[in-house]
């Protein structure tokens, strides 16, 4: 991502793995990247940390104590606020063949086996971002389209009230198009002009 990127585009990614040697390779990896990267050495911690912030996507190792990458993936499917939240799981080269499925079944977006070649994760990383500022970009058009919706709305009793001609109406008129002002305000707040 470059630079000049806004902040408010910036993806934060969770990284979870109980070993360190792991957790320091996957950062340099991604590093390129420019993202935010979020730590955790646990099932547990994974979970703490998806209630205290939004992530763009998690990076999972499969093979952890306590609770694996499988329960972890349950668990956070099961948050609102994280159900949706793609899920690479990365795993060992002496993974049983069912773990893959098992990955997937469990709600993986893609599985990767250690050690995996550097470029293909952050291809694959890359995608997922790409996805997710896509989706906020149109979570923000729908914002802006039901704004709009408000403010056709609005005119439409305007013009209504207009139609009638009633003078006490203009009170009424001038409340209206204040609302359209402040419906207006709002929307260039949230483009950032």
């Amino acid at each position: 991502m470059s630079r000049t990127t806004a902040t408010t585009d910036r993806a934060s990614i969770l990284i979870v793995d109980d070993l360190e040697d792991n957790l320091v390779a996957l950062e340099a990896v991604l590093a390129s990247l420019d993202e935010p990267l979020v730590r955790a050495r646990s099932g547990e911690e994974a979970v703490r940390a998806l209630l205290r912030e939004p992530f763009a996507l998690i990076l999972l190792d499969v093979r952890m104590p306590g609770m694996d990458g499988f329960e972890t993936a349950y668990r956070i499917k099961r948050l609102d606020r994280a159900k949706d939240i793609p899920i690479i799981f990365l795993n060992g080269p002496e993974s049983d063949s069912g773990y893959a499925f098992r990955g997937y079944a469990t709600g993986a977006a893609d599985f990767l086996t250690k050690p995996f070649d550097p470029w293909m994760l952050r291809a694959k990383v890359s995608v997922f971002l790409d996805l997710h500022r896509k989706n906020r970009q149109l979570e923000r058009l729908a914002r802006e389209q039901e704004h709009l919706g408000e403010i056709t709305d609005r005119l439409a009793a305007i013009e209504d009230e207009l139609r009638g001609g009633a003078p006490a109406g203009l009170d009424s008129v001038g409340k209206q198009l204040s609302r359209i002002e402040e419906t207006l305000d709002e929307l260039r707040r949230g483009r950032g002009q």
